[in-house]
């Protein structure tokens, strides 16, 4: 399956160089010069999800949207600065368990993720055909590849051995803690019930963070991107911190779709976004009925594993 790419940087503009002259294009240059074409070959995304309804609708009236409305609902009231300080400290122990990337990519053919509108196929479906998507259309770069197949590897955290923690303290978009709620907050209205909103620190944009601190200085809620974010950091991957900052951020929409909390950005997670608004458009356009070959491609993704990972991790 091969997805097209929007421009995601507005007003994004560069002077390019053609030999005798001049012209202006809204192609995005990435670091090392990579250019991101107006339009990729290939087909136009798909209009509806893998339920015959447009992406990401929050408001449609099915019996799957009551099941992910109450996900947020629990997700909003119960995931406050306190409660992700404290998973953080116990999950970076990463003590449940030691196996490969691979053996965990087979771990979540058990998992569905019950905040998705778009898809109930186990995960694995998921992981790669957005893996196969990007590197038809980027064979060069590898570790994009890598870094969708296992960019929500996290979801672990729902079976037994991780904890087996519930669905709201797992999957889900993320936001951050510490600040106000932006309206842009899927299912904003439940964060009234929320113990953060009776924190007076806590209710202004900036709230406890000053203005273009690094996302790496502002706590996000808890869920998988965090969580396989300490996995491959702490066990060492090779991976470009663009991939890591996929991994990590992947499910942070408030930002990457609707600009929110930019100002808490820093140089370094400008130049990163660019990468994960690309990564965006595989990861929610290829959740469809079409399945991948998995023992074809399993010898290519086992290399890259082997490229960027350790044998055995800590999880």
């Amino acid at each position: 399956m091969t997805v097209c790419i929007e421009q995601s940087i507005p007003d994004a503009q560069v002077v390019v160089e053609d030999k005798n002259h001049i012209h202006e294009t809204n192609e995005l240059i990435l670091d090392g010069e990579f250019v991101v074409p107006d339009t990729v070959v290939g087909s136009d995304p798909p209009e509806v999800n893998a339920f015959g309804h447009t992406f990401r609708d929050y408001d449609v009236e099915t019996e799957r949207q009551k099941q992910v409305e109450e996900c947020y609902r629990m997700n909003h009231i119960h995931q406050t600065y306190e409660y992700v300080k404290k998973m953080r400290d116990e999950y970076k122990k990463l003590d449940k368990v030691e196996m490969s990337i691979w053996e965990c990519c087979e771990l979540l053919n058990e998992v569905v993720d019950e905040s998705d509108p778009d898809l109930d196929e186990p995960q694995i479906e998921h992981l790669l055909q957005s893996a196969e998507a990007i590197r038809k259309d980027y064979p060069n770069e590898d570790w994009l590849h890598l870094t969708a197949l296992i960019h929500d590897l996290g979801k672990v955290l729902l079976l037994p051995k991780f904890g087996e923690l519930p669905q709201w303290a797992v999957v889900g978009d993320t936001h951050p803690l510490g600040c106000a709620f932006d309206e842009s907050i899927v299912h904003h209205k439940f964060f009234k019930d929320n113990p953060d909103m009776n924190n007076p620190a806590y209710q202004t944009k900036n709230g406890i963070y000053t203005e273009g601190c690094g996302l790496e200085n502002v706590m996000i809620s808890w869920g998988h991107d965090d969580y396989m974010y300490l996995v491959a950091k702490e066990n060492g991957t090779t991976l470009p911190e663009a991939g890591l900052f996929i991994i990590r951020y992947h499910s942070f929409y408030p930002l990457h779709r609707s600009g929110a909390y930019k100002h808490l950005m820093n140089k370094e997670d400008t130049e990163n976004l660019k990468w994960l608004q690309i990564f965006n458009k595989y990861d929610l356009y290829s959740k469809s009925k079409s399945r991948v070959d998995v023992e074809k491609v399993k010898p290519y993704y086992l290399s890259l594993i082997n490229k960027y990972f350790p044998e055995k991790l800590r999880w």
